[in-house]
C-alpha cells in the first residue's frame, strides 16, 4: 500500500500566514484561521437552527469550515483585494483553488477520495445551503482579527475592520446581526471583564 501524504500536507497549514500586507502584532496561520471559522460556522448555524426555525447542520458547517482554506497549502494565501480586485481574476483564482483541491485530493487513498471531495469541493445542495454560514463566518474571523489587532493599539487594521462590518451586514443574514449583538461585543473585553 503507497503511503498517503494528505495529512501531512494539511499539517502545514500552520505554515501559512495570513494579512500578509498588514502589519500583525500577532500573526494569525491558516490553521487557526480555520479552527475559528469552524467554531464560528457551527455557532451560526445553531443561531439558524434555535432562532430561526432552521433544520441544517451545525457539525457539518464546521467540518467545511476546517478544510475551507485547505487549498491554501498549495495556492498561499493571496490577499482580499487582489483575490476580488475583479470578476477575471477571482474567476482564474477559482480555477487555481479547484486544480490545489484535485491534487490534495490525490494525495489521499483511492477509498477516502469521494469523502473529502465533498469537503474540499462542496457541490451538494445541504452543503451549498451551508456556504452562508462558513463565508459569514470567514469574515467574523477577519472582524475578530481586527478588533484583537486594534486592542493591541494597531490603528493598522481600522479601515480592514469598517469594510468587513460593512460586508457582514451586506450579506443581509440574521443569523449574522445575532452574532453581531449577542456575541461580539465580547471580543473587545479584557480576559477579567469576560469572567467577572
Amino acid at each position: 500500500m503507497k503511503p498517503s501524504h494528505f495529512y501531512a500536507m494539511l499539517s502545514r497549514m500552520k505554515y501559512i500566514n495570513r494579512w500578509g500586507l498588514m502589519n500583525n502584532t500577532k500573526y494569525e496561520n491558516i490553521s487557526e484561521h480555520s479552527q475559528q471559522v469552524a467554531v464560528l460556522s457551527h455557532c451560526l448555524v445553531l443561531i439558524h437552527n434555535k432562532r430561526f426555525g432552521g433544520s441544517l447542520d451545525p457539525e457539518r458547517a464546521a467540518l467545511l469550515a476546517i478544510f475551507h482554506d485547505a487549498t491554501e497549502i498549495i495556492t498561499g494565501d493571496m490577499p482580499t483585494p487582489i483575490k476580488y480586485a475583479n470578476p477575471e481574476i477571482r474567476d482564474v483564482y477559482k480555477q487555481v483553488e479547484s486544480s490545489a483541491a484535485d491534487r490534495l485530493l490525490s494525495m489521499l487513498p483511492e477509498d477516502f477520495r469521494e469523502d473529502f471531495r465533498s469537503v474540499l469541493l462542496p457541490q451538494t445542495g445541504k452543503d451549498l445551503e451551508l456556504e452562508p454560514f462558513v463565508k459569514a463566518a470567514d469574515r467574523f474571523s477577519a472582524l475578530i482579527k481586527c478588533i484583537e489587532e486594534m486592542r493591541m493599539g494597531n490603528d493598522e487594521f481600522r479601515m480592514a475592520k469598517a469594510t468587513i462590518e460593512k460586508s457582514i451586514h451586506e450579506m443581509n443574514m440574521p443569523e449574522a446581526e445575532v452574532f453581531f449583538e449577542e456575541f461580539l461585543p465580547s471580543f473587545s473585553l479584557a480576559l477579567d471583564e469576560i469572567e467577572g
